[in-house]
């Protein structure tokens, strides 16, 4: 972070912007819920207009962003590794894994909305439809989700990484 910027400062539901190197990041915490736009295209002075514009705060391994003094809030991600950003980022922030897991669409980052079982039956495949109950929706791009095998996957890497207890992995968390 900056020199004058602390978890403290930043409101209780962060809201990132991931520069160009931190897509795999922006990915898993949009799968644990959190509001993380990823604006590949922008320049390093666009990324810090962007996160003044939509107040979010700015992750970041461009080294060039810490030397300015006119930069919003960011967190330098030390690692090339998404395992250790992820890690980096949760600790750092005091971030809750589980809050709000399986929420936010991880292509297009909006709030995914609940559909019932009946208005996906033409859209899933037919086991699908038979073993899954619950069912979101991506008001943007139309993407179905539903807890599958995914979920399992996620919360074992989370597990991994420490991020989980084992009891909470066995709850499976939100959503």
């Amino acid at each position: 972070m900056t020199a004058d910027s602390s978890p403290a400062t930043i409101t209780p539901t962060p809201r990132f912007l991931a520069d160009r190197m931190l897509g795999k990041l922006a990915r898993w915490l949009r799968i644990l819920g959190y509001d993380t736009a990823y604006l590949p295209q922008l320049s390093p002075v666009g990324i810090m207009r962007e996160g003044r514009r939509q107040q979010r705060l700015i992750l970041t391994r461009d080294t060039r962003l810490l030397r300015r003094k006119d930069a919003p809030p960011l967190i330098f991600v030390q690692s090339d590794h998404f395992r250790e950003q992820l890690q980096q980022i949760v600790d750092t922030l005091q971030l809750e894994p589980l809050r709000a897991l399986f929420t936010r669409c991880v292509d297009c980052n909006q709030a995914l909305v609940e559909v019932t079982k009946d208005e996906v039956r033409e859209q899933v495949p037919e086991y699908v439809w038979q073993t899954q109950s619950e069912f979101r929706r991506c008001p943007e791009c139309r993407r179905l989700y539903w807890g599958a095998t995914h979920r399992d996957h996620v919360l074992e890497e989370l597990r991994r990484l420490g991020l989980v207890e084992e009891e909470e992995r066995e709850r499976g968390g939100a959503g």
